[in-house]
């Protein structure tokens, strides 16, 4: 079997569930700074059992589809150079970036992330609260199999970045010394997960932070203020449904309710 025939991240799913079980034990013995409510925890690991599930239903579309735009591509990237794996795990870094920003400063992609942030808990659990509706978005990645990255190329590499996020997601590992000025750590992304004012829309990053340095979204974490996490107005219910969706209804009560096409188109791309 092909390393491009192999979805690291469905593979990965018995050491996700293995970590958690341990963070949890070692946070119930004192070794761990990590905070788990059965129910949120629950929650999160149901949705990441609906976003596989989706992904896989699904998976055929995304596929066609990239196909199609890789049959039309401008160049021809030769896979068997160096540079061009390098090439390839950067520019879908970038995009993620990107994506992951609009994701927040949009509403109509924030009804599908919304629900990543919807946990008031910051563990590993925490990371597997993914949206089911994430192949609404993978038209983002286009521009890679157009420029000529192959599709199976273009997917690795990002499930290599979502598998890179996991570890991510702990309030037990505080700093990791000289990457912290490089690479998206612990320590960077729990201020993504703050809602704190100053942590709002802040370290999009997906493997390097260096993307937020750049763009002028990094915020390090605040020294005078604990961290609070999730949404700024909590979800009422824990509900997998609820949580998946609450934003949707939201989205298409504010469209229907607004008055004329400027007003929706304005509901629709303005800021959450």
């Amino acid at each position: 079997m092909k390393l491009e025939d192999v979805d690291v991240v469905t593979w990965a799913t018995p050491f996700f569930i293995a970590t958690v079980i341990l963070e949890i034990l070692l946070a119930r013995f004192g070794k761990a700074r990590a905070n788990y409510e059965t129910r949120d925890t629950a929650t999160s690991l149901l949705m990441g059992l609906g976003s596989t599930v989706a992904g896989i239903l699904t998976g055929g579309i995304v596929v066609i589809t990239t196909l199609w735009v890789y049959e039309h591509r401008l160049f021809t990237v030769p896979m068997t150079a160096v540079w061009a794996w390098v090439a390839v795990f950067l520019l879908e870094d970038l995009t993620y970036y990107w994506f992951h920003r609009i994701s927040h400063e949009r509403r109509i992609w924030w009804m599908s992330h919304v629900n990543h942030h919807s946990s008031q808990h910051y563990n590993l659990s925490t990371a597997l609260r993914q949206p089911w509706s994430g192949f609404l978005t993978y038209w983002v990645f286009a521009p890679m199999p157009l420029l000529g990255f192959p599709t199976a190329k273009t997917a690795k590499a990002g499930q290599l970045n979502l598998l890179y996020q996991y570890w991510i997601h702990t309030d037990t590992i505080r700093q990791i010394g000289p990457g912290e000025a490089v690479l998206n750590t612990p320590s960077h992304h729990r201020v993504h997960h703050g809602k704190n004012t100053t942590c709002l829309d802040k370290n999009f990053a997906g493997v390097f932070i260096l993307w937020d340095r750049l763009f002028g979204t990094f915020a390090a974490a605040p020294n005078d203020e604990k961290l609070r996490y999730g949404l700024t107005t909590p979800l009422p219910s824990q509900n997998p449904l609820t949580v998946n969706f609450f934003e949707w209804r939201r989205l298409l009560r504010d469209v229907r309710q607004a008055r004329g096409l400027r007003r929706r188109l304005k509901v629709l791309f303005g800021a959450p």
